[in-house]
């Protein structure tokens, strides 16, 4: 078990994950609760999917902002997220995760309703920022009630999570092309129309989902001192920072790298791999999973660490052959299959209980990665291809010591 900062700290979380490994598992598909959460992430990554990598397009269409500006507008969505998280954390332990995910989805209609209806810049721009918003609001939460619900597992629920995101990648931008192409409006609307059908599905398991998670009774008010001085979480943040940044890498500079070598021919080097990437990435779940019941756990974050770099090479060694890319995208997504998951795994394993929400919420922190990869990976690239491929190498093994100490409990996910 990782150490705590204080007696009090480390005796609640050990008794948390003995309560977890007194218990046999079911399969998370045989738990009505998971299957409404794992069905809500599913709907809430293809809308996202459906909208987000289109928004740029949007902005072009109906602003003269410069790409640079609105690079920015759309990364701030994930920066808001990232920062608020925490926030967002400390609410729904006060609060109860339920009123929250509520609280956001109402969040979600009424912003992408109004994305629908409006063309006027600034209050484009700041509807925008409320969809970061909405994800503060629901990402903690929604991810204490995975952890709460999967109580007795090691968090294999967090595995099935990451293929809901897959899946989303897969589906969502089929579905937003092909509404951009009808009207570029509509892709606002399908994120309205599935985040309000989501609010009534809620409505199905209500009662349980609020037996799962009640608000703390006010001599037990989370505090946020708790998570920020816990050396074990910290360490996970830190190690998400890590995996995020060289990650961020793929959907951002290694497009424009391909494009400098490739030209107008990169767009379709780079959707053959995004699709393999997402199909992959969910056929490989499964031995990811098995490995890591059958291997250390540092080794299990050694060997993820391990294939980011190899396919950071072979994506380098397109210079030489194209044949390395679809190389390199095997060995991309054999880390990804392993790494992506793990901190939130960790998390569930380490979190007692009452204090879930504050720890998912700052472990968001560590997707400020996603934002500071693309602008260090650029600024390398420009100066040297091979320099930039290097150097991202090397960095995604500081996650190793940060991720490698934290033994996972030997149970069914």
């Amino acid at each position: 078990m990782p150490t705590q900062v204080g007696a009090t700290t480390e005796a609640s979380t050990d008794d948390a994950v003995t309560a977890r490994t007194d218990k046999v598992p079911s399969p998370w598909y045989r738990n009505p609760v998971l299957r409404v959460l794992v069905a809500g992430s599913l709907l809430n990554s293809v809308a996202f999917f459906a909208t987000l990598p289109f928004l740029t397009l949007y902005l072009s269409d109906i602003s003269t902002l410069t790409a640079a500006a609105i690079g920015a507008v759309v990364g701030a969505v994930a920066l808001i997220a990232a920062f608020g998280g925490f926030l967002g954390g400390l609410l729904t332990d006060r609060f109860g995760a339920v009123t929250l995910i509520r609280a956001g989805l109402v969040v979600y209609i009424a912003t992408y309703g109004l994305l629908t209806i409006t063309t006027r810049l600034p209050l484009f721009i700041a509807l925008i920022m409320l969809v970061g918003v909405g994800r503060v609001l629901v990402e903690p939460s929604m991810k204490k009630l995975l952890s709460l619900a999967a109580t007795g597992t090691a968090g294999g629920v967090f595995r099935i999570r990451y293929i809901t995101l897959c899946l989303g990648a897969i589906v969502g931008p089929l579905i937003g092309a092909a509404l951009y192409a009808l009207a570029s409006w509509l892709i606002f609307v399908l994120p309205a129309v599935v985040f309000a059908a989501y609010l009534m599905f809620l409505g199905a398991v209500h009662g349980r989902l609020s037996a799962l998670d009640t608000p703390q009774p006010d001599r037990e008010k989370p505090d946020w001192r708790q998570a920020l001085g816990d050396r074990a979480l910290l360490l996970v943040v830190g190690g998400g920072f890590v995996v995020f940044f060289v990650f961020a890498q793929f959907e951002s500079i290694l497009p424009l790298f391909l494009k400098a070598e490739r030209g107008d021919s990169a767009i379709a080097y780079f959707s053959v791999l995004l699709a393999a990437n997402a199909a992959l990435g969910i056929a490989m779940q499964y031995p990811a999973e098995r490995l890591s019941r059958r291997v250390a756990q540092s080794t299990v974050v050694l060997i993820g660490c391990a294939a980011f770099a190899v396919s950071l090479v072979l994506f380098a060694a397109f210079q030489v052959h194209p044949v390395f890319l679809y190389i390199g995208v095997i060995a991309w997504t054999v880390g990804e299959a392993i790494m992506i998951p793990l901190p939130d795994m960790l998390i569930h394993n380490l979190t007692p209980d009452q204090h879930k929400g504050s720890y998912f919420g700052l472990a968001e922190l560590r997707y400020v990665g996603f934002f500071l990869g693309p602008v260090v990976g650029g600024a390398l690239l420009t100066s040297d291809a091979w320099l930039y491929f290097a150097v991202m190498a090397i960095v995604i093994f500081g996650a190793w010591p940060l991720l490698g100490r934290h033994p996972e409990p030997s149970i069914a996910a």
